[in-house]
């Protein structure tokens, strides 16, 4: 196992990038600890692969470094990295049995047949292949030969990480929620730094101790899912998490308060100097959104059942807000007003929440 730490890193494809628009990655570090589980999330084209393949070894980066430990790694290939990666489609040898599947990782490093046998036998009943171990892989079914990709990645017990990269794109969406409570059991009974490349927040948020949320080749974000729910460092992050994602709304900022439509919003944090210029937007969650007695006036447009609470879709002049309400709770007639948890509303400087700006 290792630490991984990327500094000052960037990356393009074209041999003589110009503009800032011709980074796939932009200027950044970051570090995934010892034993820890990470997710790069964000949606596609935003830089996941390439961070993945820089990691691995399959690219090496424009600009930066990669470490392993103290061990500088840049110049070296994936077979001297000690890595194992579960890709998005199923790598499997059709031909071998599931057991020879999952043996051929050790068997081609030279590890005695007694020991190739008890861990061929321990991942298998840690994925459930104890009863296919026989068959062939050819004829499993697409789930079945994933979790043999699975297996094949986790079955070393010398490697550095291991990283997936959209593992469970064909897997039956029934079995999705079984595979990633596998994959997060199975973490921390082996304690391996693990990377999950995904699009997926609900994999990403169940699966990860830390996420990294990425976009257009920026690191926007890097920390818990509660970090990411209740803090977003980035109004992507507000957007891109949760369901129904962020409130955002354009604000202005005189006397030392933040407004919205001219009604005075209490923000989490006291902002201090706002940069000149900037576009100020307010940020809060539906799930930190109220009825009260008095606040900001609203109408009530749509009302959508969600099972244990309703999302509510309200409007004050040409901006829409959303709220989450209780099932059992009433809601007030087609006039209301509504309340912002001051806690968890956040005040952005051209998409930043202030004093957060990366670098």
């Amino acid at each position: 196992m290792a630490r991984i730490s990327l500094k000052n890193l960037r990356h393009s494809y074209g041999p003589d990038p110009a503009a800032e628009s011709d980074w796939a990655l932009k200027r950044f570090e970051l570090t995934f600890e010892d034993g820890s589980a990470n997710a790069l999330l964000g949606p596609s084209g935003c830089g996941k692969t390439t961070l993945l393949n820089i990691i691995s070894g399959l690219l090496r980066p424009s600009e930066g470094s990669v470490w392993f430990d103290d061990r500088d790694v840049t110049s070296l290939g994936p077979d001297a990295r000690d890595i194992a990666q579960v890709f998005q489609f199923p790598v499997v040898y059709d031909t071998m049995s599931v057991y020879d599947n999952l043996a051929f990782p050790l068997r081609n490093r030279g590890v005695p047949a007694d020991a190739v046998d008890r861990r061929v036998r321990e991942i298998a009943g840690m994925l459930d292949l104890e009863d296919t171990l026989d068959r062939r892989a050819s004829g499993l079914t697409a789930d079945g030969k994933q979790k043999i990709s699975l297996g094949r990645g986790l079955v070393r017990s010398d490697v550095n990480v291991i990283m997936f990269d959209e593992p469970l794109t064909v897997i039956d969406p029934q079995l999705k929620w079984r595979l990633r409570s596998k994959l997060k059991e199975l973490h921390r009974r082996l304690g391996i730094t693990m990377i999950y490349v995904t699009h997926d927040q609900t994999e990403a948020l169940t699966f990860a101790d830390r996420v990294i949320v990425m976009n257009e080749g920026v690191v926007v974000q890097a920390g818990t899912p509660v970090d990411l729910f209740e803090r977003p460092q980035h109004t992507f992050v507000g957007h891109f998490i949760g369901s129904p994602g962020m409130n955002l709304l354009p604000a202005t900022f005189d006397g030392g308060v933040a407004r919205f439509a001219g009604h005075a919003v209490q923000t989490a944090i006291a902002p201090g100097m706002v940069p000149a210029g900037a576009q100020l937007q307010i940020g809060v969650r539906p799930e930190f959104v109220s009825f009260a007695g008095t606040g900001i006036p609203v109408d009530i447009e749509k009302v959508a059942d969600a099972g244990r609470f309703r999302v509510v879709e309200t409007r004050h002049g040409q901006f829409s807000i959303r709220l989450l309400v209780g099932e059992d709770m009433p809601l007030p007639s087609e006039r209301a007003c509504l309340r912002f948890d001051p806690t968890f509303t956040h005040l952005y400087a051209d998409g930043w929440r202030l004093g957060e700006r990366p670098g």
